[in-house]
Parts: structure tokens; sequence; C-alpha cells
């Protein structure tokens, strides 16, 4: 462990639990600024975003934001969302793509682990996870559009993902 690890490691334990907690927000993926969901989203009362979403992936958390979860689906980026916006937080014209990068753990990963299994690669539409051989399958940020519909068909929990916070603190 380097000093910088160290120390970020240290401050981290410090950190307020909301801080932690705002940290692993994944957004729908249609946003310009983040402090608009904390002006906007609180106000308004129909909270379509999350009603649209045929995957259902979208929820509202205490704070009246939403948030994305990918245990039960991914993100088709079908745009309802954003169109469902009342307070325009949501805009296609800022799609992008969702702001975390996805990872898959070789020690619970069943093919890595000379198992045959291809349950991430088969939903995954942008053909970004690839397999070394038959037993070792990465994903190719490149092309992952960070759609999450790995992570939901892993059988062993394998696919993780960390969030980007350039993307996340953009304030154009």
């Amino acid at each position: 462990m380097n000093r910088r690890e160290l120390f970020s490691s240290l401050a981290s334990s410090f950190k307020s639990n909301e801080e932690v907690n705002q940290e692993s927000i994944i957004r729908p993926p249609y946003f310009k600024k983040e402090k608009k969901f904390f002006t906007l989203c609180i106000t308004c009362e129909d909270k379509m975003c999350a009603s649209v979403c045929e995957e259902n992936i979208i929820f509202i958390q205490e704070d009246g934001t939403p948030k994305l979860d990918f245990l039960n689906s991914g993100c088709t980026y079908c745009d309802d969302c954003a169109k469902a916006c009342e307070p325009n937080v949501l805009k296609k014209k800022h799609k992008q793509n969702i702001n975390a990068t996805f990872s898959i753990d070789p020690i619970k990963c069943m093919a890595w682990n000379q198992t045959l299994c291809f349950s991430c690669k088969d939903p995954c539409l942008d053909d970004a996870i690839i397999f070394e051989g038959m037993f070792k399958p990465i994903i190719d940020m490149s092309k992952c559009t960070s759609c999450g519909f790995c992570i939901k068909v892993c059988p062993s929990d394998a696919i993780s993902f960390d969030i980007i916070k350039e993307e996340k603190e953009k304030e154009l």
C-alpha cells in the first residue's frame, strides 16, 4: 500500500454515512449537473422517471432523488425516464453512458475457476465481455456502456461496479 492509499483509507473513515452513500449512487444516464437532483428532483411529486422505467431499475431514495439499482435488470437507454422527467433534470440531449465502470472478480468468477459459464456474456448487447480462452472473461470498458445487465445474471456475484467520480461531479 502506498502513502496515498493509506491516507485515503484513513480519511474515508471520517466521512459521514450520508457522504459515503452519495458516492455510491448511480444516476440515470440523462443528466448534466448532479446538483439539480437535490434542487429539482426533491420538488417533483409524481416521480414519473421511476414509474415509466420498464426494467424497474430506477428507485426513489428517501431524499427524493432517483438512483439506479441493477439487482433486477439493466438500463436499455430507452429515454423513457428522460421523457417523463417533469422537472427536466433528465433530458434526452444529455444522454451519456452510466457513470460507473464494471469489473469481474477472478476469485469469485466461476469461469475464472475452470467452470464453463457464459452467463455474463449472453446478455451483453455491446459485446463488451470478452473471453480470453474458455475461462477468462474480462470487460472491455471501451465497448461497455455500463448498462448493468451482467450484474443480475452472474451466479456467483463476481461482477461489481465503481462510480466514475469525474462524471458524477461535472458542473458544465
